[in-house]
C-alpha cells in the first residue's frame, strides 16, 4: 500500500461511519481530527477508501444489529475494516470478542475511547503520510521522541505522581497523585524504541508495583488486543515486544508488594531481566512506621526469599535512609543485620537529610549531621562487603554483556554492562582486549564474556 501511495503520490484515504450516541461521535471526531494531522483523507465512499474504520454502539439489541450490519457492508464493498467503539468491547457468549466472532476478517478491534489504538491499526495497514513533526527531528525515535540517554538504552516512564505520603518524600506535592499512562501510549513508544535499535528498556515511575490502580486496572487496548492496564500485564507486554530485537526490559522503583511475585515467572524465564530496584528505604518496624512506608523489614526479608526460590538468578537493588529522625542505634543495627541477611546486590545509602516541606522535618529525634553521615558509612561498609562476596560468586561465569563503549572496536577492550548492572547506579563489566583478532566491539551491541575478577563494585571480563 505504502508503495502504490507513493507512486501515485496521492495521500491515503479512509472511510469512516460513526454509530451510537454523542460521546461516541466526539470518539469519532478525536479520531478523524488525528487522521486529518497526520495526512490522511477521508473517503465519502467505501469503495473509495483504502480502508475503513466503523465506530460502533453496543448498547441494545437494535444499535448491536446495525453496528454488525454495517461492519458487514464495509467488508463487503471494502474489505480492509478497523472496528472501535463500545460493541468492540462487547464479549459473545463463549467469552470470545463478539465482533471478531460475527466478522473475523476484521483488521483490528478496539473499544471505546482507544484513539492512539485505532491510530495503531492504522498505521499497521495504512502507512502514514510524511508528518513533519516527528519525521524530520534529528536523532528521535518517531512517537518515542528525542532521548537524552545512548541511543542503545533509554527510559520508559509509565506513571506520574505517587499516592503514598511517605514522611521523607516532596513528590506528591510537586507532582500529585498517582496518574498511570494509558497501557497503549506505553507500548507504542516501547515498540518505537525498540524498533529505533535500542537494546535496552528501563520502566520507571514514583511506584512501578501500582501501576493502573488509579484507573482501577482498567482494560486499555493495544494492536486491537484488550490489556489491563497492570503492571503484571504490563511487562508480559513488553516481554513479549522486546523478544524478536533481543533487548533487556528493566524494571526500577517496584515497591515490595505482594503482586510483585506474579512477575517473577517471567523473570526466571527470561522474559524480563530477573533485576528488581526496590526501594526499602529501612527494616526496622517502627522507622518505617515513622517513614509511612508500606510492609515491616520482616515481611521484606520473606519477600526476597521467595523471590528468589523462584527465581535464583535474580540480582535486587534498594536504597536506604540512614539517620532518620528517632533512629535509635538499636533500630541501626537492626538495619545492618537486615542488609546481611538480606544480602541484597546493589545498595544505595542516604544520610537522612532534611528537605523543605518534608513531614519528618516535624518528628522528634533529629540526629546531628555527624551522626546520620557516621551511620551512613558504617551502613555501606556492610552493603559494599555483600555486594563484594556476591560479585567474586560471578568469577569464572559467562555472561551477556551490553557494551556501553569500546575504543577502536573493542581492540582495546571497552566497559559494558551485565543484566545485574542498570546504567549510572550500578557497577559496570571491564572488558578485556579482545584475544581473537577478528573479534570486534561494538557499542550497543551485546557480547559473550568469561568473567575473570571482581574490582571493587565491578567485574572484570574476557569478551569471546
Amino acid at each position: 500500500m505504502s508503495e502504490v501511495i507513493t507512486k501515485n503520490n496521492h495521500p491515503p484515504k479512509v472511510g469512516f461511519v460513526s454509530l451510537g450516541c454523542a460521546k461516541a461521535l466526539t470518539d469519532s471526531e478525536l479520531i478523524l481530527t488525528q487522521l486529518s494531522a497526520e495526512g490522511y483523507q477521508t473517503s465519502k465512499t467505501f469503495q473509495g477508501a483504502d480502508l475503513v474504520i466503523v465506530n460502533t454502539c453496543g448498547f441494545i439489541d437494535d444499535a448491536i444489529k446495525e453496528s454488525l450490519d454495517t461492519i458487514g457492508e464495509a467488508l463487503a464493498e471494502n474489505g480492509k475494516v478497523i472496528v472501535t467503539g463500545c460493541l468492540g468491547a462487547k464479549a459473545a457468549e463463549d467469552g470470545g470478542n463478539l465482533v471478531r466472532k460475527m466478522h473475523p476478517s476484521v483488521l483490528a478491534v478496539t473499544g471505546p475511547q482507544a484513539t492512539q489504538e485505532v491510530m495503531d491499526a492504522v498505521h499497521a495497514h495504512l502507512p502514514k503520510p510524511h508528518d513533519p513533526f516527528l519525521d524530520l527531528v534529528p536523532n528521535a525515535f518517531g512517537v518515542a521522541g528525542i532521548k537524552l540517554t545512548p541511543r542503545h538504552y533509554a527510559y520508559i516512564k509509565i506513571s506520574e505522581g505517587c499516592n503514598h505520603r511517605c514522611t521523607f518524600c516532596i513528590i506528591p506535592s510537586m507532582r500529585g497523585d498517582l496518574v498511570s499512562r494509558p497501557i497503549g501510549d506505553v507500548l507504542n513508544e516501547a515498540r518505537a524504541l525498540f524498533e529505533g535499535g535500542v537494546k535496552e528498556v528501563l520502566v520507571i515511575s514514583q511506584d512501578t508495583s501500582a501501576y493502573g490502580v488509579d484507573v482501577k486496572y482498567r482494560t486499555g487496548f493495544w494492536d486491537g488486543k484488550p490489556i489491563k492496564t497492570r503492571m503484571l500485564e504490563l511487562v508480559q507486554a513488553l516481554g513479549d515486544m522486546a523478544a524478536p530485537y533481543g533487548a533487556w526490559v528493566r524494571l526500577h522503583y517496584v515497591y515490595p508488594y505482594p503482586s510483585v511475585d506474579e512477575v517473577m515467572p517471567l523473570m526466571a524465564s527470561g522474559k524480563v531481566l530477573p533485576y528488581l530496584d526496590v526501594p526499602f528505604q529501612h527494616s526496622h518496624p517502627d522507622v518505617l512506621k515513622r517513614m509511612k512506608r508500606p510492609a515491616s523489614g520482616e515481611k521484606n526479608l520473606e519477600r526476597i526469599q521467595r523471590w528468589r526460590e523462584a527465581c535464583p538468578e535474580i540480582v535486587v537493588r534498594s536504597t536506604f535512609i540512614a539517620g532518620f529522625p528517632g533512629e535509635t542505634e538499636e533500630e541501626f543495627t537492626h538495619l545492618l543485620d537486615f542488609m546481611q541477611e538480606a544480602k541484597i546486590d546493589r545498595v544505595g545509602c542516604f544520610a537522612y537529610s532534611p528537605v523543605q516541606g518534608a513531614a519528618a522535618n516535624d518528628i522528634p529525634g533529629m540526629l546531628p549531621l555527624e551522626l546520620r553521615e557516621e551511620r551512613r558509612a558504617r551502613f555501606m561498609a556492610v552493603a559494599e562487603a555483600v555486594s563484594t562476596a556476591k560479585l567474586q560468586q560471578r568469577v569464572g561465569a559467562t555472561m551477556q554483556v551490553l557494551v556501553d563503549a569500546a575504543p577502536a572496536l573493542g581492540k582495546k577492550g571497552g566497559v559494558g554492562r551485565s543484566y545485574a548492572d542498570a546504567p549510572e547506579i550500578d557497577g559496570v563489566v571491564r572488558l578485556l582486549p579482545p584475544e581473537k583478532i577478528s573479534k570486534t566491539l561494538r557499542v550497543g551491541e551485546f557480547t559473550k564474556a568469561r568473567i575473570v575478577s571482581a574490582q571493587g563494585h565491578d567485574l572484570v571480563a574476557q569478551p569471546f
